[in-house]
Parts: structure tokens; sequence; C-alpha cells
């Protein structure tokens, strides 16, 4: 519900592992709210939402640890640097780094910026930033909204590349997007919301 207003019902989909779900709509038709319900930001007034065929409230720690969110706006702390982000998002999750912040900063296009602080990068690097997050402390479900915000060309490619890789290692996928993403290589479902 927004307001008075239902924005979905008998809403049914599932992902396995190597799948990816784009959530496609209109601005307003919900696709952030969706999101935001699946991981348990946004409460639902009916239904559930299952990990492993498990109540996700009653999974709630396998489920939490699972997943990494990232919002349309990147939760990044402007003051702080990427490296710092990376720190502070590794002390949350209380998660052990799979690749170090350097590669990690490498892959996604910022070498040489790990130690500059956010509010001196642009929109796209911060973008870059929470990929990085991705790939220094992967889990096996990504909840993406409106990933290619900010994102140039060969942003969008990176994109499409870490989610093509994510979903062949047995990785799952739910992206909000406005814009079509290339992920030929994948197994990509697509669910239209309305407004």
């Amino acid at each position: 519900m927004r307001g008075d207003r239902t924005l979905f019902e008998s809403l049914e989909f599932g992902l396995s592992p190597g799948g990816i779900l784009q959530i496609e709509g209109p601005n307003g038709s919900g696709k952030t709210t969706l999101l935001r319900a699946v991981c348990g930001l946004t409460p639902i007034d009916a239904g559930d939402v299952l990990w492993h065929g498990i109540p996700r409230d009653e999974a709630a720690d396998q489920f939490l640890g699972a997943l990494t969110y990232v919002g349309h706006i990147p939760a990044v702390k402007r003051d702080l640097t990427p490296r710092e982000n990376l720190a502070a998002w590794r002390a949350l999750a209380n998660a052990r780094p799979v690749r170090s912040a350097d590669d990690a900063f490498a892959r996604v296009g910022l070498t040489g910026f790990g130690d500059t602080p956010l509010r001196h990068l642009s929109a796209g690097q911060a973008r870059r930033v929470a990929l990085a997050r991705l790939l220094a402390l992967p889990t096996p479900l990504w909840l993406l909204d409106e990933p290619l915000t900010a994102l140039d060309a060969d942003g969008k490619a990176l994109l499409e590349t870490l989610l093509t890789e994510h979903a062949a290692s047995g990785g799952m996928a739910l992206i909000s997007t406005h814009h079509g993403l290339d992920l030929t290589t994948a197994a990509v479902q697509r669910l239209q919301l309305e407004p």
C-alpha cells in the first residue's frame, strides 16, 4: 500500500540460483516498494517472502546475511573515502572481505580514488563505490534499485558484466530499472508493474 492505494496484489515470483528478475514499470508503479518489501524495509499487508521455503522472518539471520541491498541512492557516506565506506559496510555486516578494497576498486574503475572523500567524486563514481561493495563483500542475493542511475555507458557495461558473472556463479539478483540490461547469457525473468 502507498497511502490508500494498493500497489500490487496477487504477485508471485521466485528466483533460483543463477536467476535474475528485472522489475520494470513507470515511476510510481511500486518497483522500489517491492524491493524494500522483499528485504523487510517496508512492511507487507498480506503474503509471505520465503527464503529456501521458509518465511523470511523465521529465517531472518540467514536471509539478511545472504543479501545486499543497493538503493537508488547508493547509501555511501560522502564525508568518507571509498575505502572507509567499504570498511563500514564490512563492520555492519560482520563480514570478511573476499577481495581487497583495491582489487574491488580496480574492477569498478576507481583505481587511485580509494582514499578520496566521496564529496570530491561524481555521482557515477559514488555508484561505482556501491558496486565495489558487491565484489568485496559478496552475497548470494543482490537487490538493486535503479542501479544504472548516474552510470555512463562503460558503467552500464560493467554492471551487466558483474550481473552475468554473479548469475554464472549461482548468485541471484532482483533489479528494478527503467532501462534494458543486456544480459543475454543469464536467465533473466521480467516482471512488469502497472501504474
